[in-house]
């Protein structure tokens, strides 16, 4: 459609840069545009530095080629856009400098923590080791409950439990489903085979928690429900399995501890001031005309 084929050329103002002017770069030209020239390396180099999204929207025998036909029209619509003068047009400079912006904190951040958000082997073989519970397939989960009338009355369960008092005593004194009740609690055991013909909202809890878990008051018809886990009979996947997965979690993690340093860091070099009543009103006043703006528009 006309919208997606403007799509991808928006995505390629925004993520690709100038290509060779006035001489070949890299590889063999691939197009030449007045005295622009687009080389292979320029392809791959502007392909490499798409989004995962983006870079799905060229996917097929003819990708490359689309990709290429974009870039074409991009060099076409910036000779033209720059032969009316618009490089010069104030709100076009204002907005190239918030992108300059944007780009040098993204490389400074990028540079500055990517040595603390390296991964190594080690690192995702401890994390494997010391949370096997995470990587348990869940084959059979013993649940026992306590049935309460109201979310107050859950809070005040729950807050005897963190005081440290026994589940299934707690349970005995005041669950109002009596069967359970008398044997602790005990809801009884469930498989992935099995756990629909529980509630839905329970089997979710259920099979999300770990080992020994509390869960948060869940209201169901009959009551408000606080479940516990009280034992998992599963297979711990092998590590090839998940060595993936957790070196991205790490990864994810080291980078946030990393950023967080910066920024920290950043904020002790330099005196920061926030006037808390000027942002209130222009919160207060963006909605304010937000909602006047749109208001028509929703009747």
């Amino acid at each position: 459609s006309i919208m997606k084929r403007w799509l991808l050329v928006i995505l390629i103002l925004v993520f690709s840069v100038s290509c060779s002017k006035g001489k070949e770069g890299t590889g063999d030209f691939v197009a030449k545009i007045g005295d622009v020239t687009l080389t292979e390396e320029d392809v791959r180099v502007r392909f490499k530095n798409l989004p995962p999204s983006a870079m799905q929207l060229f996917q097929g025998p003819d990708g490359m080629k689309v990709f290429v036909d974009e870039l074409v029209k991009r060099e076409l619509l910036y000779l033209a856009a720059k032969k009316k003068g618009i490089e010069q047009n104030e709100e076009v400079i204002k907005k190239l400098s918030d992108t300059r912006k944007d780009i040098v904190v993204t490389y400074f951040v990028d540079q500055e923590i990517k040595a603390a958000a390296m991964v190594t082997e080690k690192d995702v073989k401890d994390y494997y080791d010391s949370h096997k519970n995470e990587f348990t397939r869940k084959d059979k989960v013993t649940v026992s409950q306590i049935v309460v009338k109201t979310e107050n009355d859950a809070n005040k369960v729950l807050e005897k439990l963190k005081k440290g008092e026994d589940f299934a005593s707690v349970a005995a004194e005041v669950s109002l489903d009596r069967a359970t009740a008398k044997a602790g609690g005990n809801l009884g055991t469930f498989s992935p085979s099995t756990k629909n013909t529980l509630n839905p909202k329970l089997q979710e809890v259920i099979f999300r928690h770990g080992k020994g878990e509390i869960s948060n008051p869940i209201s169901l018809k009959d009551g408000v429900h606080v479940l516990k886990i009280t034992d998992i009979v599963g297979t711990i996947l092998e590590f090839d399995q998940v060595k993936v997965a957790i070196s991205r979690k790490i990864k994810a993690e080291k980078r946030k501890t990393a950023f967080n340093k910066v920024l920290e860091s950043s904020m002790k070099s330099y005196k920061l001031d926030i006037n808390k009543k000027a942002v209130e009103k222009l919160t207060i006043s963006g909605v304010s005309s937000g909602s006047s703006k749109f208001s028509s528009g929703h009747q």
